[in-house]
């Protein structure tokens, strides 16, 4: 993570950090095959031999129980980042490698919960993000004390002015899962005389206690630290004793149980087996407004989203660019209902409700892309953030390199985006990935990830200036397309006679509300509210197409030849 935002690529610290980089992830290939091999000792006992039939019990482990199967995931994709990160330079391949590194992290993270406790899906949510953002925070301390015998004075500030920037957000991403799984694992307030709230206090004020002086330390002696040996260590020891009591800490929570984690959900209905809850209450007008199920991951992202975007304006303001209020308006609005729609009313009935399910589809895919885009927020992070001269890649580089490299450009094309858009729509129709969404936590993450993407690509797609690209000419057909696609999926659900996921949706035991068929009936309109919406934006293109394609009196009419028969 470092290396892409504070390192230039041909330089001498960019390579060490990779290196660095490639020896942890070699040693976390390693480690994990043995807390796989031990974990199978420990938890059947089985006679180690070099026979086959111990072969056949390790392979069974492996494969078959989900402890196993986390712990092979993340022997494969450290032995890929391992490979990756000792191969690649260029900053590219750098950025898929640091992706494939936070993916393996994800499966350890999820063994720290059981699903059969409270609060499973929030708590296991809470885990994944602590562990990439202190990865990510302690990582960068480990570079820092990797490149610091490389790096010319200029260099070093440069790095540690950085590395503050990534440590604070690590900070605040550690500070908010922490407080997230807090209020898991705590049922009562009395839980905190317990010997589990007792150590997640002391975590808790040593966190917040040292962070705040890091941060103090950190603006004092960065431009001290370039000059001299002494300051430098302060910076880097002051980290280290962060780091060394939140993660003594976190050790020992780990050995502690937790209040509510000894409390086991007596699943004696479906809906209690299937979503680790009971059937919600009846869905009132008042429950729309009062009912939340917050996922952790969107609330971070729009309060970070909302947090950078007015600070992004109060900077372009003090530059004399005036912002139009109307983008900013739209922007919070967009944040606003991505929240609502992820940890809203939605998110607490759509496991009950199919209906609310497809509903939240169109607003992921259609409203919350159409308000974010109107905002322009590349232009005004284009704008506002400080440009790089050293050649690495900072916020803003990697922004410009994302809205302009081919792979963009590809897919910001109207036929490929209405395809993407389209086949988004069927993989959640008629294919798995439906039934995944609601079994698993990932699969969830991933269905409302994939629908903004796909939503993104979409409306940007139908730009103003797409009238004037070669492609242009194709925006109204592939609207056209898509508005037919939307409305047979749309009616296809409405016409079904059989229930979309039945084994869930029709085992929940609603009392209340419209039946399952019924309510299936309500998702298919979800889904025509979709293909209204693209035949609305397939009006409005039309328009805009023959606007911009009327002469006007400054436009040259060509001559009209004359028939030489007449």
């Amino acid at each position: 993570m470092l290396a892409l935002f504070a390192l230039p690529s041909a330089g001498r610290p960019f390579t060490v950090a990779l290196d660095i980089a490639s020896a942890g992830a070699a040693i976390l290939t390693v480690t994990s095959g043995v807390v796989a091999f031990l974990t199978l000792l420990s938890s059947f006992n089985p006679q180690v031999s070099l026979s086959s039939e111990f072969g056949t019990q390790l392979g069974r482990f492996l494969l078959d129980t989900e402890l196993g199967r986390s712990w092979l995931i993340t022997a494969i994709f450290a032995s890929v980042v391992t490979v990756l990160t000792f191969a690649v330079r260029s900053y590219g391949a750098v950025l898929v490698t640091t992706l494939l590194a936070i993916i393996s992290l994800i499966p350890m993270s999820t063994q720290g919960h059981s699903g059969e406790l409270a609060n499973h899906d929030a708590a296991v949510m809470s885990l994944i993000l602590h562990v990439i953002s202190a990865a990510i925070w302690l990582g960068g301390l480990t570079l820092l004390i990797a490149v610091r015998p490389v790096s010319s004075s200029p260099e070093l500030e440069n790095v540690l002015r950085r590395y503050s920037t990534v440590a604070l957000i690590a900070f605040i991403g550690v500070a908010v899962s922490g407080l997230a799984r807090t209020l898991t694992a705590l049922g009562r307030w009395e839980d905190l005389a317990s010997p589990y709230g007792i150590i997640l206090l002391t975590k808790i004020g040593a966190l917040l206690i040292m962070g705040l002086l890091g941060a103090a330390y950190r603006r004092r002696l960065i431009a001290k630290a370039a000059e001299g040996r002494g300051a430098f260590w302060v910076v880097v020891c002051v980290e280290l004793g962060l780091m060394g009591i939140a993660s003594g800490a976190a050790a020992a929570l780990a050995r502690t149980a937790a209040p509510a984690d000894t409390i086991t959900i007596p699943q004696t209905t479906a809906a209690e087996i299937l979503t680790d809850a009971p059937v919600p209450i009846e869905l009132t007008l008042q429950r729309w407004f009062t009912a939340w199920s917050p996922d952790l991951l969107w609330v971070i992202v729009a309060g970070f989203g909302i947090v950078f975007y007015l600070v992004g304006v109060r900077r372009a303001r003090r530059r004399g660019y005036p912002w139009p209020a109307r983008r900013t308006i739209s922007w919070i609005a967009g944040m606003g209902v991505l929240l609502w729609t992820t940890s809203g009313p939605l998110a607490a009935y759509d496991d009950a409700l199919i209906s609310l399910r497809f509903l939240s589809f169109a607003l992921l895919s259609l409203a919350v892309p159409l308000l974010l885009a109107f905002a322009s927020p590349v232009t005004l992070a284009a704008l506002v953030i400080h440009p790089r001269n050293d050649g690495s890649r900072g916020p803003r580089e990697w922004l410009l390199w994302a809205a302009h490299s081919p792979l963009a450009r590809f897919t910001r094309r109207p036929v490929v985006a209405a395809s993407l858009f389209a086949t988004s729509l069927w993989l959640f129709h008629y294919s798995d990935l439906f039934r995944w969404s609601l079994y698993d936590q990932l699969g969830a993450e991933w269905m409302i990830s994939q629908l903004l993407v796909t939503g993104c690509l979409f409306v940007r797609s139908l730009s103003l200036n797409a009238s004037t690209t070669p492609e242009g000419r194709w925006r109204v057909a592939s609207l056209t397309a898509l508005t037919g696609a939307a409305t047979f999926f749309g009616i296809a659900t409405i016409t079904r006679s059989d229930l979309v996921v039945a084994e869930w949706f029709g085992a929940m035991g609603r009392t209340w509300g419209p039946t399952p068929l019924q309510d299936q009936a309500l998702a298919g309109a979800a889904t025509l509210m979709i293909a209204g919406t693209i035949a609305i934006l397939t009006g409005v293109s039309v328009l805009h197409t023959k606007r911009n394609n009327r002469p006007t009196d400054s436009t040259p009419v060509p001559a009209v030849r004359k028939d030489p028969h007449l």
